[in-house]
């Protein structure tokens, strides 16, 4: 069931009779792997403020450098959140977060590997673990956050390539 046998896509973690399956990916080739993905964290206007006046710092400590703490860990352990996701080596795990405009955080989060299956799940995970921990970190100010969209930038080392770069 897996892959593209009717010319159009289908769900690769099927067997043939349609139960859940990890890929099995011994026959695919060894490649440099990478992925992006981002996220937002929409703060309403005066928390923004607030935290831009504490250089991103709350009760809790320094937000972003927690942020990127908590998302490397996502990122290397996202096997163990994602079922049929395969336990990979990671060789590179990249965090920009700053402000994309007045009231919103933008995180950007790369990760690389040289291997026979891809990280886009591991950089998604890496940055919604982070936005999730800006959350937690800033929710005592108000629990209007908001987060999303959660999206995937760029793809590239296997069949398919996502956005440019």
């Amino acid at each position: 069931m897996a892959g593209k046998k009717s010319g159009k896509p289908e769900l690769t973690h099927l067997d043939a009779a349609g139960r859940p399956a990890m890929v099995d990916v011994g026959d695919k080739a060894v490649t440099v792997r990478t992925a992006s993905a981002s996220a937002d964290v929409r703060f309403p206007k005066t928390v923004a403020e607030q935290l831009r006046g504490q250089g991103m710092r709350s009760a809790k400590g320094a937000i972003i450098d927690t942020a990127i703490i908590a998302g490397t860990m996502a990122v290397k352990n996202t096997a163990q959140w994602i079922p049929f996701c395969h336990a990979l080596a990671i060789e590179g795990c990249d965090f920009s977060i700053d402000w994309h405009d007045r009231q919103t955080l933008r995180i950007l989060c790369t990760v690389r590997v040289t291997g026979k299956t891809g990280v886009e799940m591991e950089a998604l995970t890496g940055t919604s673990a982070a936005a999730l921990t800006v959350y937690d970190m800033c929710k005592a100010l108000s629990h209007a956050i908001e987060i999303g969209p959660v999206k995937l930038r760029h793809k590239q080392g296997g069949k398919r390539r996502v956005g440019g770069k």
